[in-house]
Protein backbone atom coordinates (compact mmCIF):
# COMPACT_ATOMS: atom_id res chain seq x y z
CA UNK A 1 0.00 0.00 0.00
CA UNK A 2 1.60 3.31 -1.02
CA UNK A 3 1.34 6.56 0.94
CA UNK A 4 0.67 10.13 -0.35
CA UNK A 5 1.33 13.13 1.54
CA UNK A 6 -0.14 16.02 0.28
CA UNK A 7 2.01 19.05 2.13
CA UNK A 8 1.08 22.89 1.69
CA UNK A 9 4.27 24.72 -0.06
CA UNK A 10 3.73 27.31 2.84
CA UNK A 11 4.61 24.90 5.52
CA UNK A 12 8.71 25.18 5.45
CA UNK A 13 9.39 21.93 8.11
CA UNK A 14 9.66 18.58 6.88
CA UNK A 15 6.47 16.78 7.39
CA UNK A 16 7.92 14.41 9.69
CA UNK A 17 8.71 16.84 12.16
CA UNK A 18 4.87 17.83 12.22
CA UNK A 19 3.07 14.21 12.48
CA UNK A 20 3.65 11.12 13.89
CA UNK A 21 3.69 8.94 11.38
CA UNK A 22 0.79 6.70 10.76
CA UNK A 23 0.79 3.07 12.07
CA UNK A 24 0.65 0.97 8.91
CA UNK A 25 0.67 -3.07 10.65
CA UNK A 26 2.27 -5.80 8.33
CA UNK A 27 1.10 -9.64 9.52
CA UNK A 28 3.67 -12.17 7.90
CA UNK A 29 3.57 -14.71 10.69
CA UNK A 30 1.09 -15.97 12.86
CA UNK A 31 3.22 -16.60 16.30
CA UNK A 32 3.43 -15.60 19.59
CA UNK A 33 6.35 -13.40 18.93
CA UNK A 34 4.55 -11.83 15.93
CA UNK A 35 1.36 -11.46 18.04
CA UNK A 36 2.84 -9.62 20.76
CA UNK A 37 4.37 -7.32 17.92
CA UNK A 38 0.79 -7.40 16.52
CA UNK A 39 -0.61 -5.84 19.83
CA UNK A 40 2.94 -2.82 20.15
CA UNK A 41 1.60 -2.07 16.50
CA UNK A 42 -2.10 -1.69 16.86
CA UNK A 43 -1.64 -0.16 21.02
CA UNK A 44 0.86 2.61 18.58
CA UNK A 45 -1.70 2.97 16.31
CA UNK A 46 -4.99 3.38 18.50
CA UNK A 47 -2.43 6.32 20.22
CA UNK A 48 -1.41 8.17 17.28
CA UNK A 49 -4.06 9.85 15.99
CA UNK A 50 -5.07 8.17 13.17
CA UNK A 51 -8.77 7.26 12.38
CA UNK A 52 -8.38 3.74 10.89
CA UNK A 53 -6.18 1.39 11.23
CA UNK A 54 -4.59 -0.93 7.83
CA UNK A 55 -3.39 -4.48 8.15
CA UNK A 56 -1.34 -5.57 5.15
CA UNK A 57 -1.63 -9.74 5.43
CA UNK A 58 1.41 -11.20 3.41
CA UNK A 59 1.52 -14.99 4.77
CA UNK A 60 0.91 -18.66 4.29
CA UNK A 61 -0.33 -18.81 7.87
CA UNK A 62 0.73 -20.34 11.48
CA UNK A 63 -0.54 -21.13 15.07
CA UNK A 64 -3.76 -20.72 15.22
CA UNK A 65 -3.91 -19.79 18.76
CA UNK A 66 -2.07 -16.27 17.94
CA UNK A 67 -4.60 -15.54 15.16
CA UNK A 68 -7.14 -15.74 17.81
CA UNK A 69 -5.15 -13.20 19.71
CA UNK A 70 -5.01 -11.00 16.81
CA UNK A 71 -8.61 -11.45 16.08
CA UNK A 72 -9.44 -10.39 19.93
CA UNK A 73 -7.50 -6.98 19.11
CA UNK A 74 -9.15 -6.05 15.59
CA UNK A 75 -12.85 -7.28 17.37
CA UNK A 76 -11.83 -4.56 20.56
CA UNK A 77 -10.51 -1.84 18.94
CA UNK A 78 -11.95 1.72 19.08
CA UNK A 79 -10.94 2.00 15.52
CA UNK A 80 -12.04 0.49 12.20
CA UNK A 81 -9.08 -2.37 10.74
CA UNK A 82 -8.95 -2.19 7.56
CA UNK A 83 -6.94 -5.39 6.14
CA UNK A 84 -5.29 -5.60 2.54
CA UNK A 85 -4.01 -8.78 0.87
CA UNK A 86 -1.30 -7.54 -2.13
CA UNK A 87 0.16 -11.27 -3.03
CA UNK A 88 -1.34 -14.07 -0.66
CA UNK A 89 -3.42 -14.97 2.06
CA UNK A 90 -3.48 -17.81 3.17
CA UNK A 91 -5.05 -20.28 6.13
CA UNK A 92 -4.65 -18.37 9.64
CA UNK A 93 -3.83 -14.99 6.93
CA UNK A 94 -7.17 -15.57 5.22
CA UNK A 95 -9.14 -15.62 8.42
CA UNK A 96 -7.64 -12.08 9.74
CA UNK A 97 -8.00 -10.95 6.27
CA UNK A 98 -11.62 -11.82 6.54
CA UNK A 99 -12.14 -9.89 10.06
CA UNK A 100 -11.42 -6.51 8.39
CA UNK A 101 -14.09 -4.00 8.15
CA UNK A 102 -13.44 -3.10 4.95
CA UNK A 103 -11.13 -5.80 3.06
CA UNK A 104 -9.00 -4.83 -0.18
CA UNK A 105 -7.78 -7.51 -2.54
CA UNK A 106 -5.16 -7.10 -5.32
CA UNK A 107 -6.40 -8.45 -8.45
CA UNK A 108 -3.67 -10.66 -8.43
CA UNK A 109 -3.42 -11.44 -5.23
CA UNK A 110 -4.75 -15.43 -3.92
CA UNK A 111 -6.44 -16.52 -0.31
CA UNK A 112 -6.20 -20.17 0.95
CA UNK A 113 -8.67 -21.48 3.35
CA UNK A 114 -8.43 -25.00 4.77
CA UNK A 115 -9.68 -26.64 7.91
CA UNK A 116 -7.63 -25.78 11.42
CA UNK A 117 -5.49 -29.11 11.12
CA UNK A 118 -3.37 -30.42 14.30
CA UNK A 119 -0.73 -33.34 14.95
CA UNK A 120 -1.84 -35.37 17.97
CA UNK A 121 0.22 -37.29 20.42
CA UNK A 122 -0.32 -39.86 23.26
CA UNK A 123 -2.83 -41.77 24.47
CA UNK A 124 -6.40 -42.54 22.67
CA UNK A 125 -8.04 -40.41 24.97
CA UNK A 126 -5.57 -37.43 24.46
CA UNK A 127 -5.99 -38.03 20.67
CA UNK A 128 -9.53 -37.74 20.85
CA UNK A 129 -9.02 -34.70 23.40
CA UNK A 130 -7.30 -32.86 20.67
CA UNK A 131 -9.59 -33.78 17.84
CA UNK A 132 -12.49 -32.35 19.72
CA UNK A 133 -10.66 -29.13 20.58
CA UNK A 134 -9.62 -29.06 16.85
CA UNK A 135 -13.26 -29.24 15.47
CA UNK A 136 -14.37 -26.68 18.50
CA UNK A 137 -11.63 -24.16 16.87
CA UNK A 138 -12.34 -25.06 13.59
CA UNK A 139 -16.18 -24.07 13.50
CA UNK A 140 -15.47 -21.29 16.03
CA UNK A 141 -13.14 -19.28 13.54
CA UNK A 142 -15.19 -20.18 10.21
CA UNK A 143 -18.63 -18.91 12.29
CA UNK A 144 -16.76 -15.85 13.26
CA UNK A 145 -15.48 -15.39 9.60
CA UNK A 146 -19.40 -15.82 8.33
CA UNK A 147 -20.45 -13.51 11.12
CA UNK A 148 -17.83 -10.68 9.68
CA UNK A 149 -18.67 -11.30 6.26
CA UNK A 150 -22.33 -11.04 6.47
CA UNK A 151 -23.32 -14.56 5.53
CA UNK A 152 -24.69 -17.36 7.47
CA UNK A 153 -22.99 -18.85 10.18
CA UNK A 154 -22.39 -22.59 8.82
CA UNK A 155 -22.24 -20.81 4.81
CA UNK A 156 -17.68 -21.35 4.93
CA UNK A 157 -18.12 -24.62 6.95
CA UNK A 158 -20.74 -25.56 4.15
CA UNK A 159 -18.12 -24.35 1.44
CA UNK A 160 -15.08 -26.09 2.97
CA UNK A 161 -17.48 -29.65 3.25
CA UNK A 162 -18.39 -28.95 -0.61
CA UNK A 163 -15.14 -29.07 -1.71
CA UNK A 164 -13.95 -32.11 0.01
CA UNK A 165 -12.28 -31.08 2.89
CA UNK A 166 -9.53 -29.57 0.68
CA UNK A 167 -7.73 -26.10 0.58
CA UNK A 168 -9.79 -23.99 -0.88
CA UNK A 169 -8.09 -21.22 -3.16
CA UNK A 170 -9.04 -18.49 -4.65
CA UNK A 171 -8.51 -15.63 -6.25
CA UNK A 172 -9.82 -12.07 -6.19
CA UNK A 173 -13.04 -12.18 -8.06
CA UNK A 174 -14.20 -15.29 -6.43
CA UNK A 175 -13.55 -13.91 -2.78
CA UNK A 176 -15.86 -10.89 -3.63
CA UNK A 177 -18.28 -13.11 -4.64
CA UNK A 178 -18.35 -15.05 -1.45
CA UNK A 179 -17.97 -11.66 0.07
CA UNK A 180 -14.75 -12.30 1.86
CA UNK A 181 -13.36 -9.51 0.09
CA UNK A 182 -15.29 -6.05 -0.21
CA UNK A 183 -13.10 -4.32 -2.64
CA UNK A 184 -10.68 -5.07 -5.86
CA UNK A 185 -7.72 -2.89 -5.67
CA UNK A 186 -5.15 -1.88 -3.01
CA UNK A 187 -5.62 1.42 -1.50
CA UNK A 188 -3.63 4.62 -1.02
CA UNK A 189 -3.50 6.39 2.49
CA UNK A 190 -3.62 9.89 1.87
CA UNK A 191 -2.61 12.79 4.38
CA UNK A 192 -3.05 16.17 3.90
CA UNK A 193 -1.23 18.70 5.56
CA UNK A 194 -2.65 22.46 5.08
CA UNK A 195 -2.56 25.95 6.16
CA UNK A 196 -5.64 28.15 6.17
CA UNK A 197 -6.12 31.83 6.12
CA UNK A 198 -9.02 33.74 7.32
CA UNK A 199 -9.72 37.61 7.59
CA UNK A 200 -11.44 38.72 10.80
CA UNK A 201 -13.18 41.41 12.41
CA UNK A 202 -14.72 42.15 15.19
CA UNK A 203 -16.94 45.26 14.62
CA UNK A 204 -16.33 47.39 17.48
Amino acid sequence: MQKKINVDPLIKPKYEELIEQPVVIRVRRFSESSCADFADQMNRAINSGQPFIPIIIDSYGGQVYSLLEMISKIQNCELPCHTIVESKAMSCGAILFAMGKKRFMSPNATLMLHEVSSTSFGKIEEIKADAKETDRLNSMLFRMMAKNCGKKSDFFLKLVHSRNHADCYMGAEEAKKLSICTDIGVPRMSIDISVSYKLEFKNQ
